[in-house]
């Protein structure tokens, strides 16, 4: 996988860190990070806030949000990133929680349904995906994928 290459390299160049904290990827995104040599000069910490009391109690998702708009949300997504760089004091977070499948899923939030968060800085983005069900691991490596293109884009325009 070249971009990862490439986003550590640039990570490295403009001397960012980088902090994750993930869901329904458990941990997959924080692997391939970690998967590529000298990633240790910008990587700090990966979390896998796969339950919902992880993200209350690590990340420090307000309750009400997760049981007003549920773990799967934009505004969750936005808790767990803003806190991420809170608790990490990394310039560039990413958070990502959805819905793997193969069940779990319903018709206002679908199995498929990925909501990724970007923090650079002071500017956040939350992008809402919608990837086809073709299982649990097709829809984990589709949300790795598109984390790496949009932090990719962020970075560069940064």
């Amino acid at each position: 996988m070249i971009v990862i290459k490439k986003i550590v390299s640039l990570l490295n160049k403009k001397k960012l860190k980088i902090a994750i904290a993930e869901s329904c990827t458990g941990g997959m995104l924080s692997s391939t990070f970690t998967s590529v040599s000298g990633s240790s000069k910008v990587f700090t910490m990966g979390f896998v806030t796969y339950s919902n009391q992880a993200k209350t109690r690590i990340l420090k998702v307000p309750k009400q949000i997760v049981k007003k708009y549920g773990a799967v949300s934009v505004q969750c997504c936005l808790a767990m990133v803003n806190n991420l760089s809170k608790i990490s004091k990394s310039k560039v977070c990413v958070s990502i929680t959805g819905i793997a499948g193969p069940k779990g899923g319903s018709k206002q939030k679908p199995v498929g349904l990925v909501y990724i968060g970007i923090r650079i800085e002071k500017k956040v983005v939350v992008n809402k995906c919608n990837f086809k069900n073709k299982g649990r691991a097709y829809i984990q490596r589709q949300t790795v994928k598109k984390s790496l293109n949009l932090l990719s884009k962020l970075i560069n325009s940064n």
